[in-house]
């Protein structure tokens, strides 16, 4: 078989590595998981904190996302338990010479169990050890103090605040944003503070 000959999805989902951590599997979307992205994401306290998410979340939408996710320079994520559950999504996008941008959410009755934590240690190590990257960046609204919390215990260090674009709110709200360089993941994973595996 040829590339030529590969669906699309499956070609994409080759491309894409399998991620495990202790409890959860990261791995590319597939068509199969629209349902349940679509009952996951359809919660307006995610869409308010995330800036492409729209509320409501239909089935249609996780299909635009899911056939539309891996393209470019975009790699995407949906994260799932280890029975196979799905439980969120999570990734990274480069756009020009910036830093890529880690982003991430989870399915609300999946807050506060450490999970987004998990997930994004295991992005992070993937963007520093498989694909070299030197630096990244990502984002938290400044009413979401979760999501602060996240990025700071996985290294990130606060650079400023700044506005983004929130699509479920159709307007802008203010942000903090983070960085985190390879040379200080390199350390505290040296250090024993972060753990994370790839398949």
């Amino acid at each position: 078989m040829t590339l030529l000959e590969i669906p699309s999805e499956q070609y994409r989902e080759r491309s894409i590595p399998v991620l495990e951590t202790e409890r959860l599997v990261l791995r590319a979307p597939r068509l199969g998981d629209a349902k349940a992205v679509a009952m996951l994401a359809n919660d307006r306290r995610i869409a308010e904190n995330t800036a492409r998410i729209p509320h409501p979340y239909r089935t249609g939408d996780a299909e635009d996302f899911i056939s539309t996710a891996n393209l470019g320079s975009e790699t995407v994520f949906v994260i799932a338990q280890r029975n196979g559950a799905l439980v969120g999504a999570c990734g990274f996008s480069q756009l020009d010479r910036h830093p890529p941008e880690i982003g991430y959410w989870l399915g609300v009755k999946f807050w506060g169990k450490g999970y987004a934590t998990e997930a994004v240690r295991a992005v992070i190590d993937h963007a520093f050890t498989d694909l070299d990257h030197e630096a990244l960046q990502s984002s938290a609204r400044v009413t979401n103090p979760a999501s602060r919390r996240v990025l700071e215990k996985c290294g990130f260090q606060w650079t400023g605040v700044g506005l983004t674009r929130i699509r479920a709110l159709n307007s802008s709200a203010p942000i903090d944003k983070f960085r985190l360089d390879r040379g200080l993941w390199v350390s505290l994973k040296s250090w024993g503070k972060v753990t994370s595996r790839v398949a």
